[in-house]
């Protein structure tokens, strides 16, 4: 029962964060083999169709099988930054400039080693614009935090 609940769980939070995929939304076998079907199964099934074989890859780069690799793409999901799980501890740790949850969110926004220090100094003397208050959400941090790498010139290639 847990395994089939952990697999239904898997498969929507998937689902939940499809984008403009690599190659197009019309890209290789998978999508030939099941055109015009929809639904989650027909997706996760022509998905697993062009990983396995290879297929979109090499659409991409020959420009066959339905794939272009022109277009920008696209995320529309959550953010991967999850501060709502370490948001005591991350405020702590800006706070002080340095810890274990900050390299963390370092870590996971991709911040290079050589930039992590000047990074964890710009949170820290930013203290009071990312936590202004006792209430304030971690949506509301992690936008902050996007709006200093933004105007920082050493860290605006973080920013998404």
């Amino acid at each position: 029962m847990k395994k089939t609940l952990m697999v239904s769980v898997l498969a929507a939070a998937s689902a939940s964060s499809f984008a403009v995929v690599p190659g197009g939304d019309s890209c290789g076998w998978g999508n030939m083999l099941f055109e015009g079907q929809s639904g989650l199964p027909i997706h996760v099934v022509a998905s697993i169709t062009n990983g396995t074989s290879g297929n979109n890859t090499f659409g991409m780069t020959s420009g066959t099988n339905g794939c272009s690799a022109d277009g920008a793409l696209t995320y529309g999901g959550k953010s991967m930054i999850n501060l709502g799980a370490i948001m005591d501890e991350f405020s702590e740790d800006v706070a002080r400039g340095d810890g274990e949850a900050l390299t963390a969110v370092a870590v996971s926004m991709g911040i290079e080693n050589s930039d992590r220090a000047h990074f964890k100094a710009v949170l820290h003397d930013n203290f009071n614009t990312l936590f202004p208050s006792d209430s304030v959400t971690a949506e509301s941090v992690t936008a902050s935090m996007m709006e200093l790498l933004r105007a920082d010139a050493q860290l605006a290639k973080y920013a998404a």
